[in-house]
């Protein structure tokens, strides 16, 4: 099975920022030379002429990737995530909230207009006013909708996920955690069976008892390991780090999933989530 990467913003140098299609395709390279064959491009909140623009490079690349029957030496670039712009400005992590927009319809339809076949994946925050008939608008694009960047409560994560939210952004990450008085949003993609969950396992977004909690309790079928790569992100591993912001993933997928199988989560649960899990997810799009 081939490692996926479903949430992928750059790597060595180079970023979604950009409006080249070459640049693109550097990045589909060098996540292939670090044991990445498929990725989903994410791209960040912004301007949403400037977020288009950084669509239409990625749709370029993968035009150009569909020309061959399989691109030599490069990760598959599988479509667009969306982290944003319908995000809570209370939890931005390393994203720039000045570009978080409460959710609008119009705007949605402005900003994927064009794209409604290479846009995968969007990260809305759920308990936003607006939010619950968007995350159906979404859906009805073929979309799939992850909850993240976001203060909501454990009902609030619930409804997200009745009106057909389906997954949630690096759980733990940029969220409200877990009180022993409100679960919240964390707390509900523990618990939930069915909500897929992206997992950071570089071990500086998450202590390695949290990812071993998070193998204990959560259906493995449902754990989707996630680099959260950027531009800044190393090509190996220097070990834990005392960070200040953390600005996104320290380590390459498959870097990050041989050290959690060192550091003793079961390897099988480990690869299944960089391989099978991701897939499985994605096929969603056609249910």
């Amino acid at each position: 099975m081939s490692v996926t990467d479903i949430h992928f913003h750059g790597i060595a140098g180079l970023s979604t920022q950009t409006s080249s299609f070459e640049e693109i395709l550097k990045i589909a390279k060098v996540a292939y030379i670090y044991g990445v064959e498929k990725i989903i491009l994410s791209v960040y909140p912004g301007p949403i002429e400037k977020m288009r623009k950084n669509m239409e490079a990625i749709k370029r690349a993968m035009e150009e990737q569909a020309k061959i029957n399989k691109p030599k030496e490069q990760a598959t670039i599988l479509g667009i995530h969306l982290e944003g712009p319908f995000l809570n400005k209370k939890r931005s992590g390393a994203l720039n909230k000045r570009y978080f927009l409460d959710p609008d319809e119009k705007i949605f339809e402005a900003l994927v207009e064009g794209f409604e076949d290479f846009v995968k994946i969007m990260t809305l925050a759920p308990e936003l006013k607006g939010s619950p008939t968007l995350i159906k608008k979404i859906r009805d694009k073929g979309i799939l909708v992850s909850m993240g960047h976001s203060e909501a409560t454990y009902s609030e994560a619930e409804e997200g996920y009745r009106k057909g939210a389906s997954s949630i952004t690096h759980i733990f990450n940029a969220m409200r955690g877990i009180h022993h008085r409100e679960l919240g949003i964390a707390g509900f993609g523990l618990l939930n069976r069915d909500i897929f969950i992206e997992v950071i396992g570089d071990l500086e977004h998450l202590h390695i008892k949290t990812i071993e909690l998070i193998f204990r309790l959560k259906r493995r079928d449902r754990i989707i390991l996630i680099s959260d790569s950027h531009k800044g992100t190393m090509l190996e591993d220097k070990g834990v780090r005392k960070m200040g912001k953390l600005k996104g993933g320290a380590l390459p997928l498959a870097l990050a999933a041989k050290k959690l199988v060192e550091y003793g989560i079961e390897e099988t649960a480990i690869w299944g989530a960089v391989t099978e899990n991701p897939l499985f997810f994605l096929s969603q799009n056609s249910s």
